[in-house]
């Protein structure tokens, strides 16, 4: 029978020795966009109290920066915690981890190419990760990362059917990074969303326009047949959206200060 997290307080958390391994500390700003990235993706409703946001460290491309275990809104410079490629802690200090951080390190693993990723339960997503035969399309020119298909991540084919549909250890994570593949979105059954981007910048705006490409297709779909973006409209409007992250970043962070 499949453990509740309901029954287990700890079922989302986990408190790990750390390995003990050096580690040159990741440059100061790295460290500051990351906090704002939690921030942002908070505020967008892409984040509540559960998910998470991490980056490829700077200086050690097999690591990885990621908050400890805590809401994303509360995160502060003092709660990132580096990681290696098999989930360990080299700084956690005794402090407890997402157990979901194999998600981020078996893609950092899989794919070199990028170097930020966002896991979320977005409620607008959830959906096109458990009807069948729905898939989740690029229905905008802001959503034409999302590309033709994103493909759903089926964990009973990998774990069986007694599971709580998380990503617990790197066999899960390694499966995970495969249904994902050369892809930017990946929907998890039952669970959520994983996104990906070549910069922190990027994958917060991916995460939050594949909330909004959601509710795009959600209502659209109530009205009629979709005329859904081609393949190639997907990769030319991704590729022109791409130059204008940082406008929606730059906009993002300073509402979170609270200066607009």
């Amino acid at each position: 029978m499949c453990t509740s997290i309901l029954d287990d307080p700890a079922a989302l958390a986990e408190t790990i020795a750390d390995s003990g391994a050096a580690s040159t500390p990741a440059d100061e700003s790295v460290v500051a966009d990351l906090v704002t990235a939690n921030r942002i993706l908070f505020r967008e409703g892409v984040l509540d109290a559960f998910g998470h946001v991490s980056v490829r460290h700077d200086k050690h491309p097999d690591r990885f920066l990621l908050a400890r275990n805590m809401a994303p809104a509360l995160v502060t410079k003092d709660d990132i915690v580096t990681f290696d490629f098999d989930g360990r802690a080299l700084d956690a200090n005794g402090r407890g981890v997402y157990l979901e951080r194999f998600i981020h390190a078996e893609i950092y693993r899989a794919r070199p190419d990028v170097m930020a990723v966002v896991h979320s339960h977005s409620a607008s997503v959830v959906p096109f990760g458990i009807v069948q035969g729905l898939p989740f399309r690029a229905v905008c020119h802001m959503g034409g990362f999302i590309g033709v298909c994103a493909p759903v991540f089926e964990i009973r084919d990998v774990a069986g059917d007694e599971t709580d549909l998380l990503i617990r250890n790197g066999m899960l994570g390694a499966a995970l990074a495969q249904s994902l593949g050369d892809g930017n979105v990946v929907l998890m059954r039952g669970h959520g969303s994983t996104v990906v981007g070549d910069r922190l910048r990027q994958v917060v705006f991916r995460a939050v326009y594949t909330e909004t490409n959601a509710k795009l297709q959600s209502e659209a779909l109530r009205l009629g047949p979709i005329t859904y973006l081609s393949a190639g409209e997907a990769r030319t409007t991704a590729r022109v959206i791409d130059m204008q992250v940082d406008r929606a970043w730059d906009l993002w962070k300073m509402q979170t200060e609270g200066k607009v």
